[in-house]
């Protein structure tokens, strides 16, 4: 029979640890990568079962991700966050697919939540990321957002998995902080242009129409136009910060 190895990376998340863990209990391996958290994320994960291995992070989550997937013995693998979990129905899915060891990966849908309420629609609306694969051929990169590459062609699974993406407003706005600073630094790098008026001025407001009226977030009620209105300024962020390193105003 096909192993599946589960492949967590965390940093201070004991809050969400037993029950992401718990959700994946049917996985025949799961690892733990800490990024020497200051909690019982460790003491947690080893409770339920998981194999722990610290590891400093330094920004990198495509590095840590990689390291992770060179520590797995299993045939296939299952990437999963700690604010993530897998549903009964998901398990089931998950575990036909490994049995039947058909050479592909599956893209599965997240069901976003914020503060515990489904979001439907805007910048949180369902979205579909490549989680199960076989592990041969496949490696990670990315500093700021993680990509996985493999050579199997892609299918989605018919269930979801339930995503608790902010469990509080503190918590929200530093991570988006920290996103808009990796980002710019990311294009930085990368040798890409930037533009005053088209990234500056016209993105964020395109940002902000895509989400709230594309995206339907207008129909999420309060929260769609809150979260719609901070994709904006996120946006902003991200792009004054790289016009700024390129050209310091």
């Amino acid at each position: 029979m096909p192993r599946l190895s589960v492949l967590i990376i965390a940093r201070n998340e004991e809050k969400n640890m037993a029950a992401c863990l718990s959700s994946v209990a049917f996985a025949d391996e799961i690892i733990v990568i800490d990024d020497m958290s200051e909690d019982d994320t460790a003491k947690i994960a080893e409770e339920h079962g998981a194999r722990v291995m610290q590891r400093a992070m330094n920004g990198d989550f495509g590095a840590q991700q990689q390291f992770a997937i060179e520590q797995a013995s299993g045939d296939w693998l299952l990437f999963l966050d700690c604010d993530e979990r897998i549903t009964p129905e998901l398990a089931a899915e998950i575990q036909e697919k490994v049995k039947a060891n058909v050479q592909a990966a599956y893209r599965i849908r997240r069901l976003n939540h914020f503060r515990e309420k489904r979001v439907y629609y805007g910048a949180l609306r369902p979205d579909y990321v490549c989680r199960l694969m076989p592990r041969a051929g496949v490696s990670a990169e990315g500093v700021v957002h993680q990509q996985f590459y493999h050579p199997y062609r892609e299918e989605k699974l018919r269930h979801g998995m339930l995503h608790y993406t902010y469990s509080s407003w503190d918590q929200y706005y530093p991570k988006l902080d920290n996103y808009a600073r990796l980002s710019a630094q990311k294009y930085l790098e990368a040798g890409k242009s930037v533009s005053f008026w088209r990234d500056v001025v016209l993105r964020p407001l395109w940002a902000f129409f895509k989400t709230y009226v594309i995206h339907m977030g207008f129909l999420d009620g309060k929260i769609g136009w809150v979260l719609s209105v901070n994709y904006y300024h996120y946006t902003l962020s991200k792009y004054v910060r790289f016009y700024d390193l390129k050209h310091p105003f």
